[in-house]
């Protein structure tokens, strides 16, 4: 079973920064695409941010320029670096796998930005 642990997670004043980390399991890591995910509770949730298994990366516009997701291979791990963040970008954070066209999901890891 394919398991994936968030962490990084917490309270953040705005205009600060963030770095969340998902460690993978029991999958091949490096053959596949990773990504971060958020949701706010009553909402659908949403793509933040992509890396593809050779490095290629996608982002929502609300958190381009703002965001980097990066992978480390040899750790197994998926990173999202978050710098100026907003009120706006308080949610649950879930890392994702997408393996075969099945998605997995970690247990989420909130962030609230809040003076």
């Amino acid at each position: 079973q394919v398991q994936l642990v968030e962490s990084g997670g917490g309270l953040v004043q705005p205009g600060g920064s963030l770095r969340l980390s998902c460690a993978a399991s029991k999958i091949i890591f490096s053959v596949y695409p990773m990504g971060w995910y958020r949701q706010v509770q009553g909402k659908q949730r949403e793509l933040v941010a992509q890396i593809t298994s050779i490095g290629s990366t996608n982002y929502a516009d609300s958190v381009k320029g703002r965001a980097t997701i990066s992978r480390d291979n040899a750790k197994n791990t998926v990173y999202l670096q978050m710098n100026s963040v907003k009120p706006e970008d308080t949610a649950v954070y879930y890392c994702n796998a997408n393996i075969n066209s099945i998605n997995y999901w970690g247990q989420g890891t909130q962030v609230t930005v809040s003076s």
